[in-house]
């Protein structure tokens, strides 16, 4: 009985949520990708030198990891990421796998602008394993509510990179297409 009242109701929902998906998803992205920046300018040998030789090999497998970033540093990330200044070869080590396609951070960065997103870090979660899941928020231009969401980092050559998987997943919910997600 509401459908025969309503019937554009469940199809401009739909439409709505749709949108709001996939901007959500591309702010994701930028913000994931430059959080993992933050983390490289530690450098991870001198705690391996003080640690007993009987817990070396834990020690070294736990060092390999850059240390687990803050909320600071990865709201100071998303500055970076959504920086049209700074140049895509900049923010390729943000994104595990994005040598592969440089241009599609800045892509992202221009969907999540034109949607007017505004992404914010609220916590980090290490998963004592070389990643950890840092829990967002995302309010798009227009929106009443903020969307809340997780994205995994993984610690790669010495920083924190936005997984490959979420990176693609976002990727696909905006549409877009890149040799890096194939």
């Amino acid at each position: 009985m509401n459908r025969a009242r309503y019937p554009c109701t469940i199809e401009n929902e739909k439409d709505e949520n749709l949108k709001l998906r996939k901007i959500t998803v591309a702010t994701v992205a930028v913000a994931a990708a430059l959080t993992m920046s933050a983390c490289s300018s530690d450098d991870g040998g001198s705690s391996t030198s003080t640690s007993a030789k009987t817990t070396t090999s834990t020690t070294t497998a736990v060092a390999q990891y850059p240390p687990v970033p803050t909320v600071e540093d990865l709201n100071a990330m998303l500055a970076k990421a959504f920086d049209e200044t700074v140049p895509a070869e900049e923010k390729v080590d943000l994104v595990q796998g994005a040598e592969q396609d440089p241009a599609l951070i800045d892509q992202v960065a221009a969907a999540a602008k034109q949607a007017g997103a505004q992404i914010t870090v609220l916590d980090v979660n290490d998963n004592q394993n070389g990643t950890v899941t840092a829990g967002i928020e995302t309010l798009l231009a227009g929106a009443q509510q903020p969307a809340v969401g997780t994205v995994d980092f993984v610690a790669e050559d010495g920083v924190w990179k936005l997984s490959k998987n979420n990176a693609c997943a976002i990727v696909a919910t905006a549409q877009l297409q890149s040799p890096a997600c194939a």
